[in-house]
């Protein structure tokens, strides 16, 4: 199974070609931060008002740590115990797909943010901000509870596995970057930030490809061992995401204030509890909250992007290997 422990090399036959045909989709949407032109947005940063520029400098702050965060589990925790090596080879192409991230938002502050003083806050931020730090804290509480896990030799351990797949699925991939995404769209309806928009629109794509890998592994996991997956698990995954969705509000009220046109906290919060719906069905859990999408320019985020080829790369194409993007989540 999956799941079991040890270390399985064989490709032929192979098990999960699904995982495989994941990873050869990854491969065709390669991009590169270098495509992305962010000196177009330095006009846009000075024009901002004392509460816009507020929530970009704590935007870029959760982004200055938030993906190397989900790469660490993805090397301790998730690469260790999933064992099938056309699933790997998905994961080492997520890795990959983690340090651009990273890079494009090492980027990000260094030109957001040219000052040395205030990048160094940046960085530092999972210490000093509380609303980061909360939601720093609930990854990190995730990640240490796989710690002393060298492998799965029980029940438990492959329920307490699961358990931290989903959250980095459904909570952190899924919640606290879809809101951050929010923000970055909201900017972008007005006419502000198009060259954090396109490298977003990049990003997006990959975490939501990493999102559906994940849960994939979830149904696999369901199919080959029913009873992992029981009322009471049910009950520590919708827990699990009510906390994740008060962190990620606790977010939206600093970043928000008493509020800016077009993106409240009271909105945010809707938003929150629409996407942890979406979640919590995506697993087959009831839903918790019954919110609606209050947010249209992220409803049209399944929309491929139009722009003239000559100008710029659209976000949908592809390198060297022929295939389809299709995004068909709701967002």
């Amino acid at each position: 199974m999956l799941l079991n422990p040890g270390l399985d090399l064989t490709l032929r036959p192979m098990r999960y070609p699904d995982f495989y045909e994941r990873y050869r989709g990854g491969i065709r949407n390669t991009w590169t931060v270098e495509e992305v032109d962010l000196t177009g947005d330095l006009p846009d940063l000075a024009a901002l008002s004392a509460g816009e520029r507020h929530l970009v400098n704590r935007l870029v702050a959760f982004f200055a740590t938030g993906d190397t965060i989900v790469s660490n589990n993805l090397v301790l925790n998730l690469y260790r115990h999933i064992n099938a090596p056309e699933a790997r080879l998905y994961l080492s192409r997520q890795l990959f797909e983690e340090a651009v991230h990273v890079q494009f938002y090492l980027t990000l502050l260094d030109t957001y943010l040219p000052d040395d003083k205030d990048r160094a806050e940046a960085f530092s931020a999972v210490e000093h901000i509380p609303s980061i730090r909360a939601k720093a804290q609930f990854c990190f509480r995730w990640i240490d509870s796989l710690h002393d896990l060298r492998s799965l030799q029980t029940r438990e351990d492959r329920r307490a596995f699961l358990l931290n797949l989903i959250c980095f699925a459904a909570c952190i991939e899924g919640l606290f970057f879809y809101g951050a995404f929010a923000y970055v769209y909201w900017l972008r309806s007005r006419g502000l930030l198009d060259g954090l928009a396109t490298g977003t629109n990049w990003v997006f794509r990959d975490e939501s490809m990493h999102m559906d890998f994940a849960f994939a592994v979830v149904d696999v996991v369901r199919a080959e061992e029913p009873s992992l997956f029981d009322d009471s698990l049910g009950a520590q995954v919708t827990t699990m995401i009510e906390e994740a969705v008060e962190a990620e509000l606790a977010f939206a009220e600093d970043l928000c204030g008493d509020g800016l046109a077009g993106m409240t906290a009271t909105d945010m919060r809707s938003y929150l509890e629409y996407v942890a719906d979406q979640r919590l069905a995506r697993l087959g859990l009831p839903a918790r909250y019954g919110s609606a999408n209050p947010f249209p320019f992220m409803a049209l985020q399944d929309v491929q992007e139009l722009a003239n080829f000559f100008e710029r790369r659209v976000t949908a194409y592809q390198t060297a290997v022929g295939g389809t993007v299709s995004l068909d989540e709701d967002f």
